[in-house]
């Protein structure tokens, strides 16, 4: 059996339908039942609990564990590691943590969160692995169909910083690999797609796809230091 945390999420529904599909017994922890329905089509065993609280029934008889924290969360730098330790006394064989690509970018509270998380790996006491991916081309979906509404695709991150987006079922396989196959202990490994774009590059991929001329606007999102979320969006668009 393997767990995967948060499941309800974009990655967890994801990493759910990857394994899944593979035939391999998938347990779903979830916080509410919203994603029950997608979870339970998919084939998975769906148990209510928060992954910030007591896990122990979620991983009784569980093998593996891909290790999702709900996002952009404040709690993570240390509930993270707690998860880790309840997964290594319920006798977890293997533990994947879902991570972010370059944690070591502290300037991002975020990242640092996750970046503290994997420096407690080593001393868990079960074999791991991390998968570090970097942005999702699916957060870019909504933005995308405003654009060909608009002629106007509005970046948060400027006209000139370029990044790399990759699909999240890709992300998902790579998932797969980390949670069945053997030789990876100890691991990280990047996810990123194949090339650096811009919004401008961006933009003119739109126009070719769609047949509407769209055109990158620098739109730069208001500051929010009130959550920590609000600090963590504002200090990763800035950066």
């Amino acid at each position: 059996m393997i767990l995967v945390t948060a499941a309800g999420g974009t990655t967890g529904l994801a990493v759910t339908a990857a394994l899944t599909a593979r035939g391999l017994p998938v347990r779903a922890l979830v916080g509410s039942d919203r994603a029950r329905p997608a979870l339970e089509a998919r084939g998975a065993d769906v148990v209510r609990g928060d992954v910030r609280g007591d896990v122990t029934a979620a991983l009784a008889g569980v093998a593996a564990v891909y290790a999702v924290w709900p996002n952009v969360d404040e709690a993570e730098a240390t509930g993270a590691p707690r998860l880790f330790r309840a997964a290594a006394a319920a006798g977890v064989r293997r533990l994947v943590y879902h991570s972010v690509l370059r944690p070591g970018l502290r300037v991002m509270p975020h990242h640092a969160g996750k970046a503290a998380a994997e420096e407690q790996l080593d001393a868990v006491g079960v074999p791991w692995r991390v998968l570090q991916p970097c942005a999702y081309a699916d957060n870019l979906d909504a933005a995308v169909r405003e654009a060909v509404t608009t002629g106007q695709l509005r970046s948060a991150w400027g006209l000139t910083r370029p990044q790399s987006f990759v699909d999240v079922e890709d992300v998902a396989a790579c998932a797969a690999v980390l949670l069945t196959e053997d030789g990876l202990d100890s691991g990280s490994f990047e996810v990123a797609g194949p090339e650096p774009l811009t919004a401008v590059d961006l933009a003119e991929r739109v126009t070719a796809v769609s047949g509407r001329r769209v055109v990158a606007v620098d739109a730069p999102a208001a500051p929010d230091e009130s959550t920590y979320a609000g600090r963590c969006r504002s200090a990763m668009f800035g950066w």
